[in-house]
C-alpha cells in the first residue's frame, strides 16, 4: 500500500512514477485524494464538536450552582451530540472508501525501473553458462518426460483437468530431489526453512498484494474465507503480520517448500504443454524482512542466493531486471532469473526476486522498532522463488538429455535421487 502522506505531499511524483507501468493514475489519485480532504475536513469539524461538547459538559453544573436555565445550553447539546453520530458515521464510511481504492493501487516502481510495455523491453544484467550444443535433434521436456514414462499429463487431465500433472518414478524422484536440494542449500546459505499451511485467509492474501485485485486468480474454498495459496510468499510473509519486530533481528530470511495453486485466469493458450505453466506446482520460496536502509543490498543476495542452486546445477542462464510494464503489481524492483529451454531456443523465466519495500508491510502491519522509546517503522519485505521446481524438472530434462533418450542427471542431485 502506498502511503497516504506521499499522496497529499507529492500527488504529482506519484503518478510520475506510476506511469512506469503504462497506466495513467491521475484519476485514481484525484478521487483519493478527494475523499481524503473530505475526510479531513468531517474529522476536523468532529473535533470541533467534542471540544464544544467537553465545554458545555463543565458549564451545565455551573449554571446549575447558580440557579440558572440550562435548556439552552441542553438543546444545544442535543444538536451537537446528532451532528456527531451522522459525522462519526460518515468518517467510517469515507475511511472504508478510501482504504479499499488504496489497496487498488499497485507499488511505486523503485526510480531507474526501464521504461517498456513488456518482456521485451526488460534488459539483461548478466548471463551465466552457455546453453548446450546437441549434436542430435534435442526433444522438448514434454515428449522427453512422456518417452521416459515420468510425466503423464493425460491421466492427470482425467483425474484432474488440464495443467496438471502425474509425476512417475524418476520424475516423482527428481521433483522430491530438487526440493530438498534447494532447501539444504538455502539453509546453508543461513535462510530459517519454514514448512507453511498452504491455505491462507483473505487478511494474509490482502497483506501481501494477491487481494482484492488478483482474486479471480486465486483458488478459494467454497464455505470459508480460505485460498489455497499461489506462493508461500503469502503466508511466510504474513508469519509477522502485526507484529513489531526487533532491529537487531533484521534481516530475517526464511525458506520455504509449498505446492502453489493459480487459476492461470490471464493465460489461455500460454505454454499449454509440459511443466511451465501449471495450476498446481511445486516451489521453494525465499522470504525476507529487512531494514529499509540495507534492503537493495539484501536484494542483490537473495538473487545470487536464488543463482546459486541453478549454477550448483550446471544450468546457463541469465538475469534481466523488468521494465514498469513487466512489473508485478506489489513490486518496486524485480529481477527475473530465467533458464536456457532447448525447446523454446530462449531463456525461460524460472525465479523472480523482488524488493516490494514497504508497500506489504504497510498493508499487512509488519514493523520493526529501532530502539527502546523509538517509534516503530515498516520494514521492507523481498521475495525471492528459490526457483520453480518443476520448471527446474523441464530445464534438467532438456539441457542434460542424451542422443539415446536418456537424461545425465546433474551430480549435485545424485545424493538426494539415491536416498
Amino acid at each position: 500500500m502506498i502511503d497516504i502522506r506521499l499522496l497529499r505531499e507529492d500527488s504529482a511524483g506519484v503518478i510520475a512514477r506510476l506511469a512506469l507501468r503504462n497506466k495513467d493514475f491521475t484519476g485514481e489519485v484525484s478521487r483519493v485524494l478527494a475523499i481524503d480532504a473530505e475526510r479531513r475536513a468531517q474529522m476536523t469539524r468532529l473535533e470541533t464538536i467534542k471540544a464544544e461538547q467537553n465545554a458545555a459538559s463543565k458549564e451545565i453544573p455551573q449554571l446549575k450552582k447558580r440557579g440558572e436555565s440550562t435548556d439552552a445550553l441542553m438543546a444545544r447539546m442535543k444538536t451537537l451530540s446528532e451532528e456527531a453520530q451522522g459525522l462519526d458515521a460518515r468518517v467510517r464510511e469515507l475511511g472504508e472508501e478510501q482504504d479499499g481504492l488504496m489497496l487498488l493501487f499497485p507499488n511505486l516502481p523503485r526510480e531507474g525501473t526501464p521504461p517498456g510495455k513488456d518482456s521485451d523491453a526488460n534488459p539483461e544484467i548478466r548471463r551465466w553458462g552457455e546453453p548446450p550444443k546437441f549434436s542430435f535433434e534435442p526433444k522438448p521436456h514434454w515428449e522427453l518426460g512422456e518417452a521416459l514414462g515420468i510425466l503423464d499429463p493425460v491421466r492427470a487431465a482425467k483425474v484432474t483437468g488440464a495443467r496438471f500433472h502425474f509425476y512417475k518414478g524418476l520424475g516423482a524422484r527428481l521433483e522430491r530431489a530438487i526440493m530438498n536440494f534447494f532447501l539444504d542449500t538455502h539453509g546453508k546459505a543461513g535462510y530459517t526453512e519454514v514448512f507453511p499451511p498452504f491455505m491462507a485467509n483473505r487478511a494474509s492474501m490482502t497483506g501481501t498484494g494477491q487481494l482484492p485485485k488478483f482474486e479471480e486468480d486465486a483458488f478459494k474454498v467454497q464455505g470459508t474465507d480460505y485460498f489455497l495459496i499461489p506462493t508461500a510468499e503469502v503466508p511466510v510473509t504474513n508469519l509477522h503480520r502485526d507484529e513489531i519486530l526487533d532491529a537487531e533481528s533484521l534481516p530475517i530470511r526464511y525458506c520455504a517448500y509449498s505446492a502453489c495453486f493459480r487459476a492461470e485466469a490471464g493465460s489461455a493458450g500460454r505454454d499449454t504443454r509440459g511443466l511451465i505453466r501449471q495450476h498446481q506446482f511445486n516451489k521453494v520460496e525465499l522470504v525476507k524482512f529487512a531494514h529499509p536502509d540495507q534492503s537493495y543490498e539484501e536484494l542483490e543476495r537473495l538473487t545470487d542466493d536464488a543463482e546459486a542452486v541453478l549454477r550448483a546445477l550446471g544450468l546457463a542462464h541469465r538475469v534481466v531486471r523488468l521494465c514498469g510494464g513487466d512489473l508485478g503489481n506489489s513490486s518496486a524492483q524485480t529481477y527475473d532469473i530465467e533458464v536456457w529451454m532447448p525447446s523454446y531456443g530462449r531463456y525461460v523465466e524460472i525465479s523472480s526476486c523482488s524488493n516490494f519495500e514497504d508497500y506489504q508491510a504497510r498493508r499487512a502491519g509488519i514493523r520493526f522498532r529501532a530502539g527502546a522509546g523509538e517509534k516503530p517503522s515498516f520494514v521492507h519485505t523481498l521475495n525471492g522463488s528459490g526457483v520453480a521446481i518443476g520448471r527446474t524438472v523441464a530445464a534438467v530434462l532438456e539441457n542434460f538429455q542424451t542422443a539415446d533418450g536418456a537424461v545425465e542427471i546433474p551430480a549435485a542431485l545424485r545424493p538426494y535421487l539415491d536416498r
